[in-house]
């Protein structure tokens, strides 16, 4: 999927829209990216000497990923309800292509269960649980 795709998926629009591609899609798993570059607006603040992609802009990098696997042939907006064990391994800087890899773990009274990674070159960047819905 390309940007014009995501964009009839998700309701989100620059500059939060935080997933430029997707790669593969398959009924529980999905594998897209976010091409971060010194021009987006997060980096006037974070830092400006030593730029650093904020930990909350990857975990909603995933989230966003997880909403467009949820939202395939429905009408929605996704809903980002939680988070467990997130952990944060590695920067990721300006010039990186981060690459967020979610599964579904569960499904139930309409709620789901991800597992989320974001990897950088093949090294993880940040990982996470996260639970979704869908407001139709």
């Amino acid at each position: 999927m390309n940007i014009d795709e995501i964009k009839k998926v998700l309701p989100h629009r620059y500059p939060f829209l935080l997933v430029d591609g997707v790669e593969t899609v398959e009924e529980n798993q999905i594998v897209a990216y976010k091409n971060v570059s010194i021009s987006d607006p997060v980096f006037q603040g974070h830092f400006p000497d030593y730029p650093i992609y904020p930990g909350v802009l990857i975990i909603e990098g995933m989230a966003q990923t997880a909403g467009i696997l949820l939202l395939r042939g429905i009408k929605g907006v996704p809903l980002f309800l939680g988070i467990d064990e997130a952990r944060f391994k590695r920067e990721v800087r300006p010039g990186d292509k981060l690459v967020y890899e979610i599964k579904v773990r569960s499904k139930r009274m309409g709620m789901v269960t991800v597992e989320g990674v974001a990897k950088v070159k093949g090294e993880v960047a940040a990982k996470a649980k996260l639970l979704l819905g869908v407001k139709t």
